[in-house]
């Protein structure tokens, strides 16, 4: 796995706080982050580290380019967001404005860049825009192949996900939030219809509200207790590098790979196509609910069958709030990277930015990615528990949308105008007979 910043956990559990946040992924601080800064007495659970999961894990953009239209004003807002984090944190979060750029290789990979944009992206007011062949390269040093074209975000931009998620939890500890790691919530427990308390391995915590933010682990935790949470958990791959000079400053999304020029020099490589999706028993149990998304991501998530069916056929789905549970044999999920993608990956890159042939691979590693049906996160009180919320399913794009994400979590939960309209985001989507399906324009 990669680096991380540590962020220690405090000493004591505390007895009773307002709002519990499980999970010490990134969208989880930030909802904790924005809950203190409103002076709200917030304790963060994780049940391994901070950011150790897919949060520490993925490429690092933090981007409006090629977002769902029902994602683009919480990206909006979202990167607004990080262009101040460094002065909020009052810490290094790695961001620069640098841009991103997503290379076409056909016409019908740019005729569909081009509906993005004349479908989503304008009616929001964004800057990205279609460049030739020649214009991507005068802003690519090295780019080598014939391009149809590409799509241009200027004002996209990238941080560093270990770095940047230990420093907003600890902006969120100085503003009187509670960071607890190796803390599993086990469960919770009800109070006159609603939230009274969770249930750590340690003890109980009172509360009046819950958000749910745990990753890969949340359909698990919602289901423990009766919430249906259809998700589906794919397995993504990538590699850094040593210092490589001459490569490209700006972010890129080509064929096959992505990649991120880190503080270091080096780059963060990963897979945007061939991701994996195990066949487990949530896979039979969702299986209606996410036959529009594989039918229509056939060429990037791919599924397969393995020993990973018996082991969560074999794990507890419930259990008593006093033994052991899953998310405590399990601290950190560190799965190992599927090397064909990486080798494709490699010779993917290497074809169109050949300085890249040379490059010194210091790590490779893989993680979980939390997908829904329609690949739109659940941000959203769950009107069946009162006090609780899901803030989940970001589908491999909640690293950049995390601070947009973090501060309306934060404004439902206090009962506050959201920044955006949440509705897109509701929870209910999946028990209302809504049906939601993936955008044809991503």
């Amino acid at each position: 796995m990669p680096p991380l910043q540590p962020v220690a956990s405090d000493p004591t559990q505390p007895v009773s706080t307002e709002v519990v946040v499980i999970g010490g992924g990134i969208v989880g601080v930030c909802t904790a982050f924005f809950l203190a800064l409103q002076g709200v007495l917030v304790t963060l659970c994780e049940k391994g580290e901070i950011a150790a999961e897919q949060s520490g894990r993925n490429l690092g953009w933090c981007r409006t380019v090629g977002c769902d239209p029902r994602e683009i004003p919480l990206a909006k807002e979202a990167l607004r967001l990080w262009h101040d984090m460094n002065r909020l944190t009052s810490a290094e979060t790695g961001f620069r404005r640098s841009g991103i750029i997503a290379l076409c290789k056909s016409q019908p990979d740019l005729q569909k860049r081009e509906s993005w944009l004349d479908l989503a992206a304008h009616a929001h007011g964004l800057d990205s825009r279609l460049i030739t062949r020649d214009q991507a390269a005068r802003h690519l040093p090295g780019l080598a192949g014939p391009w149809a074209g590409a799509l241009f975000a200027p004002t996209d931009g990238r941080a560093e996900p270990a770095v940047a998620t230990a420093a907003i939890a600890e902006a969120a500890r100085r503003n009187g939030a509670a960071i607890l790691t190796q803390t599993a919530v086990r469960g919770i427990e009800m109070r006159g219809g609603g939230i009274g308390a969770v249930v750590t391995e340690k003890g109980r915590i009172a509360c009046d509200s819950v958000v749910l933010a745990g990753g890969v682990w949340s359909g698990l935790f919602a289901g423990s207790f009766g919430l249906r949470l259809p998700l589906l958990k794919v397995l993504s791959a990538a590699m850094r590098t040593a210092p490589l000079p001459g490569g490209p400053d700006m972010s890129v999304d080509g064929p096959g790979f992505g990649l991120r020029k880190r503080m270091d020099g080096g780059y963060t490589i990963g897979n945007l196509g061939g991701n994996i999706a195990d066949i487990v028993p949530d896979s039979l149990r969702y299986r209606t609910d996410f036959a529009q998304l594989l039918n229509m991501r056939r060429g990037t998530v791919k599924q397969r069958l393995g020993r990973q069916f018996l082991a969560e056929w074999r794990s507890p789905r419930r259990w008593p709030l006093t033994t052991e549970t899953p998310f405590e044999r399990t601290r950190i999920l560190d799965p190992e990277p599927h090397q064909p993608i990486l080798e494709q990956v490699h010779d993917s890159i290497v074809a169109a930015f050949p300085i890249f042939h040379d490059m010194e691979i210091v790590e490779s590693w893989a993680g979980g990615i939390d997908m829904t049906p329609d690949a739109v996160p659940v941000i959203s009180a769950v009107d069946a528990i009162p006090g609780f919320f899901i803030a989940t399913g970001f589908s491999g794009h909640g690293f950049g949308l995390a601070p947009g994400a973090g501060r309306l979590m934060a404004q439902l939960v206090m009962g506050d105008t959201p920044v955006v309209d949440p509705a897109p985001f509701r929870y209910s989507r999946f028990t209302d007979g809504s049906r939601p399906m993936p955008s044809p324009l991503v």
